[in-house]
């Protein structure tokens, strides 16, 4: 891992923990070992770092969250593997992840604060949402859900799940109330499957 790449990573952790406005210049320098012309050699400000975190986070949470989506048929299938990848590589991750999700930290204290920033993270949720109603839709053509499913709804109704147990899990970091939750949003999920 190269200094730029240690920045990064470290201040993921750090934003994860503390978020981007309680994370101090000196907090990123002391946790990657640097000096300040090390950090200016490779970013801007604070903020230009903002975004290659974003990007590094978006890449983690792709790397654990889609893994092996591709290897199923089935869209309901798919849902399912997402919320499992969710629950046992995506939320667990204390390595890079250690105060829980990232976008949730930030999505919640940039709002007011930094709103331009947290656009940035209304994307990636816009485009979980859009992923799933994706799947529903599929499963809808294909005869895996009913026609009269109301996809919109039941995105919504996903999406907000996983942002709740991503929340209580960030709280009270029971795995048994992980499995609770998500456990919850398959079965609802399922719960739509056209009998054979």
């Amino acid at each position: 891992m190269n200094l730029k790449e240690k920045i990064i990573h470290e201040s993921l952790r750090l934003f994860s923990l503390k978020g981007f406005l309680g994370t101090s210049l000196q907090d990123v320098l002391s946790a990657a070992d640097t000096s300040k012309g090390g950090f200016y050699n490779h970013f801007r400000s604070k903020e230009d770092l903002f975004y290659y975190v974003l990007d590094e986070a978006r890449r983690t949470w792709r790397n654990k969250n889609l893994s092996g989506l591709d290897e199923i048929d089935e869209p309901l299938g798919k849902i399912v593997k997402l919320l499992q990848n969710f629950r046992d590589q995506y939320l667990v991750d204390s390595v890079s992840f250690p105060g829980g999700c990232v976008f949730i930290t930030l999505s919640v204290e940039l709002n007011d604060q930094r709103p331009h920033l947290s656009k940035e993270i209304t994307k990636g949720f816009l485009g979980l949402k859009n992923m799933i109603n994706r799947f529903l839709k599929q499963g809808k053509e294909v005869g895996e859900f009913n026609v009269n499913l109301d996809t919109d709804m039941v995105t919504e109704i996903l999406f907000a799940g996983m942002l709740g147990a991503s929340v209580i899990f960030g709280v009270d970091k029971s795995a048994e109330s992980l499995e609770q939750s998500i456990n919850a949003l398959i079965n609802y999920v399922e719960s739509f499957k056209m009998s054979g």
